[in-house]
């Protein structure tokens, strides 16, 4: 695995922006696997889910994550789902992976938290719940590193994340 950080964690956690304020102090690049996805196949991962169901983006996934962890060298965000899968989960167990915690009313009071994200639509509170329930393990699983979001901001996260994985700022 060549990535510094790899950020996993529930959609809408803050796993971009926190990864994002990462590779800033690091002076490193940043990488998103559902912006790879999204870039390759020209569509946004809402219209995957909707036009090719959640299987086929869960492969395309799958490849993106892969290939990011061989490629990229800086910080990289994985899709709130990546988890799910037991061969992605394999690349992950051991590296510098951070679990970025954020509870479900954290997420639901994040501006644009569920919008856009279809595995949320209709009760985004109830299937959040449900989703944390289901992928906690794995996060666990895969995780060196948890960090609450609960009290907060994103620059605060990215802070802990970077002392807890002993990762120096390049400024």
């Amino acid at each position: 695995m060549r990535p510094l950080a790899v950020l996993v964690g529930l959609p809408g956690a803050g796993k971009s922006t926190v990864g994002r304020l990462m590779a800033g102090h690091l002076g490193v690049g940043f990488r998103d696997t559902d912006e790879d996805i999204e870039a390759g196949t020209g569509r946004s991962v809402a219209q995957l889910f909707a036009q090719d169901g959640g299987r086929r983006f869960r492969e395309l996934e799958r490849a993106a994550v892969r290939t990011a962890l061989a490629e990229h060298t800086g910080v990289l965000a994985l899709g709130g789902g990546a988890v799910v899968d037991p061969d992605t989960r394999g690349l992950l167990t051991g590296g510098p992976v951070v679990h970025v915690d954020a509870g479900v009313r954290d997420v639901l009071g994040r501006r644009g938290g569920v919008t856009g994200r279809p595995l949320l639509a209709g009760d985004a509170a109830a299937r959040l719940r449900e989703l944390a329930a289901q992928r906690a393990p794995f996060y666990r699983e895969v995780a060196r590193v948890t960090v609450p979001t609960r009290g907060r901001d994103a620059a605060q996260v990215a802070w802990v994340a970077l002392r807890s994985l002993s990762l120096r700022p390049a400024r």
